[in-house]
């Protein structure tokens, strides 16, 4: 097969010098952009004859976490989709797995995001220190990141939107649009030292439903987890400007990173537009805690 990738990729290029005329130098980038979207192709196990949807995103997860600039990705996605688009209509190929990959928005940048190292580092710093505070910080921290939640629905999960028999939390998201996300072992473990220690209740007030207090004894605020993760990122030797969202971004990311299916991914982080995120639809409470605990660096 990869015989057959080889001269396809020949056959294009000769068909972009002679149909279309280009240059010698745009040749050269095209045929770069092929060979190292083979590469990629080829470290998830999959080639540019059998690509589907989920391996081309993955591809374009790869890039995007390399640092490729957007625009160069929207030249790297125009070379691959190219390709294919000759492909079906010399019918060496009968479907295109580029159809609904949207090219990146120039000129808006694409979020950090952490790497594994710098997740564990953040994760395991509250843990490592006393107190009730550091408890409910390692809780919080670690239901974030697993659950790749907005700072909001963070901040507004109640008791009721928690179980932890199941392994499932309750999240609002935009809409007050109702998701289930299964919850690994570490996070549930979190929560049940914070719940079960009675760490919560030495904040909160008894008319308190709020998930997470403060030491007032009110709901955590967007505010004050904020200014609680910069404190944390600044002494785990994190230099990178840490915002509660880049936790949701590395969930989405190191996800996809690891293989997981996109519609799982979409699912997880509910978005509704599909292009918010690059496709990811409703799949079985069952298959979802399958593939979060399988792929999830923090989910078993």
């Amino acid at each position: 097969m990869a015989e057959h990738v080889d001269v396809w990729i020949d056959g294009y290029l000769d068909h972009l010098r002679v149909e279309r005329g280009l240059s010698a130098h745009t040749l050269s980038a095209y045929a770069g952009d092929l060979a190292r979207f083979g590469e990629l192709l080829d470290a998830r196990g999959r080639s540019i004859a059998d690509a589907d949807l989920s391996a081309v995103t993955g591809v374009l997860v790869d890039l995007s976490a390399a640092g490729l600039s957007a625009r160069s990705q929207a030249r790297f996605l125009s070379s691959v989709r190219g390709l294919y688009r000759y492909l079906l209509q010399e019918r060496s190929l009968s479907a295109n797995p580029l159809d609904l990959v949207e090219a990146p928005r120039l000129g808006r940048k694409l979020p950090n995001l952490l790497s594994r190292d710098e997740v564990l580092r953040l994760l395991a710093l509250p843990a490592s220190l006393d107190g009730a505070r550091a408890v409910r910080d390692t809780a919080m921290l670690h239901t974030m990141y697993g659950a790749g939640l907005r700072v909001s629905e963070l901040c507004n999960l109640k008791l009721s939107d928690l179980d932890l028999r199941a392994g499932f939390l309750t999240a609002f998201g935009k809409g007050k649009k109702r998701r289930l996300v299964p919850l690994g072992e570490l996070a549930r473990e979190a929560l049940n030292k914070y719940l079960g220690d009675g760490v919560r209740g030495r904040f909160a007030r008894a008319s308190e439903h709020c998930l997470f207090v403060t030491e007032r004894g009110n709901g955590m605020t967007r505010q004050g987890f904020w200014k609680l993760i910069k404190r944390y990122g600044r002494t785990a030797g994190i230099t990178k400007n840490l915002t509660p969202h880049m936790l949701r971004h590395s969930f989405a990311t190191h996800l996809l990173q690891g293989g997981a299916d996109l519609r799982i991914v979409q699912t997880l982080l509910g978005h509704t537009d599909i292009t918010t995120t690059q496709i990811y639809t409703h799949v079985t409470s069952d298959h979802l805690t399958t593939m979060h605990r399988r792929y999830h660096p923090r989910g078993a």
